[in-house]
């Protein structure tokens, strides 16, 4: 599977993430990278759509993955190990695809990927 990505690099871009966006492309999300592993957590405020959060290892495994992130909630969503990553992508998308604890996530910030 390849997604089509927008990477959140800088603290800016990661307080923004997604707030205000309508849609999300099916094979659309955002990258956030925290550059090392540390317990990270998201909220949905200002997030206009459901997402699934997938929490990622400094090796690209997947350590944790929550589904459909209400819209608009303030409640804490963290990622329960520390992580170097999270990928946002449309809410549901992650079961329909088979998307599972464990899995690799490949890229560059990763290290297994070009």
């Amino acid at each position: 599977l390849k997604f089509d990505i927008e990477l959140a690099l800088t603290e800016a871009q990661r307080e923004r993430g997604l707030m205000y966006r309508k849609q999300l492309g099916p094979y659309e999300g955002m990258l956030f990278d925290f550059y090392r592993e540390m317990p990270v957590s998201f909220w949905m405020k200002n997030t206009l759509i459901s997402l699934d959060m997938i929490f990622i290892a400094a090796d690209g495994t997947i350590r944790h993955i929550h589904e459909h992130a209400t819209p608009m909630s303030t409640d804490t969503i963290p990622s329960t190990a520390p992580v170097r990553g999270v990928l946002e992508i449309n809410g549901g998308v992650a079961r329909l695809l088979g998307i599972k604890v464990g899995d690799k996530v490949k890229h560059e910030i990763f290290g297994n990927a070009p």
